[in-house]
């Protein structure tokens, strides 16, 4: 139905151009106005002629009523959306996604279990809400009770707090946190990694002692120098 409305857009800016074009002319005396009523008394005579006019016409008929009464109204399936917009009688409010966000990453991250939150939104035309969260959790965590936590938590606190319905809430658990890595139960690789990591920890623990003792030698001597001068 769009292309209607940029057909008809298109054919009333011609109309319009050639109607400036001829009546510029035509004010300018560059064209007698005998010779357009001429051609067109002519051309009215043609049977040919006056069908073809009246297609025409009834064509741009129709698509001006279009136009101007039923202009076509696209969604965007996929809109991102800046923020939500609530009204009452007095005044209007704004909430943000980012504030939104915030508030869904403040309520996860108030459950001890879950450590490195990432969340994401998306609002739909109704202000609807759904919530993607990405999280890491410890070791012995129960990841269903967990989770079922977390979206009763969410859907409750903005509901409470911005009177907004959050359809769902997606959890995605990225790994597991674990404080105690047992080295053999690592890959090769990752074993190969930490020993060099640590024999590289131990080098430079090293050469920065050695460098102190060095500091300190030559302190020694200084003073030493300082006393036999004496």
């Amino acid at each position: 139905m769009k292309i209607l409305e940029k057909l008809a857009l298109f054919l009333f800016s011609i109309i319009i151009l050639a109607l400036s074009v001829i009546s510029c002319l035509v004010i300018s005396k560059i064209i007698d106005l005998k010779i357009i009523y001429d051609y067109l008394n002519t051309a009215i005579n043609q049977d040919d002629f006056v069908k073809v006019a009246l297609v025409v016409i009834s064509i741009l008929v129709l698509l001006a009523i279009k136009a101007l009464f039923f202009p076509t109204r696209t969604k965007k399936k996929n809109e991102i959306k800046t923020g939500v917009l609530l009204e009452n009688k007095d005044g209007r409010l704004l909430i943000s996604r980012d504030t939104i966000e915030n508030m869904v990453e403040s309520i996860a991250r108030s459950f001890d279990d879950a450590i490195d939150v990432q969340t994401k939104i998306n609002l739909d035309e109704n202000n609807i809400i759904t919530v993607y969260i990405a999280l890491l959790v410890k070791e012995d965590t129960v990841i269903k009770e967990l989770s079922t936590n977390i979206q009763t938590k969410i859907k409750e606190t903005i509901k409470n707090n911005t009177d907004l319905e959050v359809d769902k809430v997606n959890i995605n658990i990225r790994n597991i946190n674990s404080d105690k890595l047992e080295v053999g139960k690592l890959p090769e690789k990752k074993v190969k990694r930490l020993n060099e990591a640590k024999k590289e920890k131990t080098t430079i623990e090293e050469n920065k002692e050695e460098e102190k003792n060095n500091d300190e030698s030559s302190e020694n001597n200084v003073y030493d120098n300082q006393i036999e001068i004496q």
